[in-house]
């Protein structure tokens, strides 16, 4: 099954939020801004300006999981930032997860 590992971006927070569905990254990113998930501490409830600025197609479920949780880990704008400027960084990962 095809998933995708997404990126946002909120300028009021100043902070970037990853992600990983099986919708298109568009959908997804609808239904943050249409506050779909109900959890009260949702992280994305806290704007309603985010942007998609980052999505890479995986092949399975399981491939997007890791690189989510990759780049997680990383826990550095930097790194998102280097993501979205450097596409051949997120086709590196594919090679590895």
């Amino acid at each position: 099954m095809v998933a995708w590992v997404y990126i946002l971006h909120s300028n009021k927070l100043n902070k970037y939020y990853i992600g990983f569905t099986t919708d298109s990254p568009e959908v997804r990113l609808q239904k943050h801004l249409d506050k779909f998930y109900e959890a009260p501490k949702t992280f994305t409830r806290k704007s309603d300006d985010w942007m998609l600025v980052w999505n890479l197609e995986c092949l399975t479920i399981e491939q997007a999981r890791g690189i989510e949780r990759h780049i997680k880990n990383m826990k550095s704008s930097k790194y998102i930032q280097n993501l979205i400027r450097f596409p051949e960084i997120g086709q590196r990962l594919l090679g590895v997860y």
